[in-house]
């Protein structure tokens, strides 16, 4: 009977043993903290931004370019844009203020009438759909002037330049 339990017992014994045996075999993960701190201190290193040396004054700032405001030349043209010198008649005197060119450039846009596609509205400027959010390029006495389309009511429609904001009524052409 002893022999018996010794030999029901000891399968159980060795399959218990071998997991504490491999346990003990393992070797940790952490790393000894020495060798830690040097790969700390090269990740420390390697992460610090180098100072940029000083940029001389007379050098043009490129992120702030002298005429930045202005529209881009190479852009296409939006109805009520004026052609260059040779091309048209001669333009008045330019206005001062920025409220007075965006009075006398929100003249030369003469939209047609405004409707609704799924409920946004739509100005209609010479068979053409502008929707809010829409930048105008105007020319005028050579010199190019970007007006935004901001609001489009049922009978007016609003535009701004730089901070003046204006008005202007929708009148159909007939």
């Amino acid at each position: 009977m002893n022999l018996r339990v010794v030999l029901v017992l000891l399968p159980a014994l060795v399959l218990s043993a071998a997991p504490l045996a491999r346990a003990a075999a393992a070797k940790s993960d952490i790393v000894p903290a020495q060798r830690r701190q040097t790969v700390v201190e090269t990740a420390e290193r390697l992460t610090r931004r180098p100072v940029p040396p000083p940029v001389p004054a007379d050098r043009p700032n490129p992120f702030n370019p002298a005429d930045f405001d202005l529209p881009d030349p190479d852009a296409p043209k939006p109805p009520g844009a004026v052609p260059r010198p040779g091309a048209g008649p001669a333009q008045p005197a330019a206005p001062t203020g920025d409220r007075e060119i965006l009075e006398s450039l929100a003249q030369r846009l003469n939209p047609s009438g405004m409707f609704m596609i799924g409920g946004r509205p739509l100005l209609v400027i010479d068979r053409n759909r502008f929707e809010v959010g829409t930048k105008f390029i105007v020319t005028f006495n050579d010199k190019d002037y970007e007006l935004e389309l901001v609001a489009i009511d049922r009978t007016t429609f609003t535009l701004r330049y730089r901070n003046e904001e204006i008005t202007r009524p929708i009148k159909p052409v007939r």
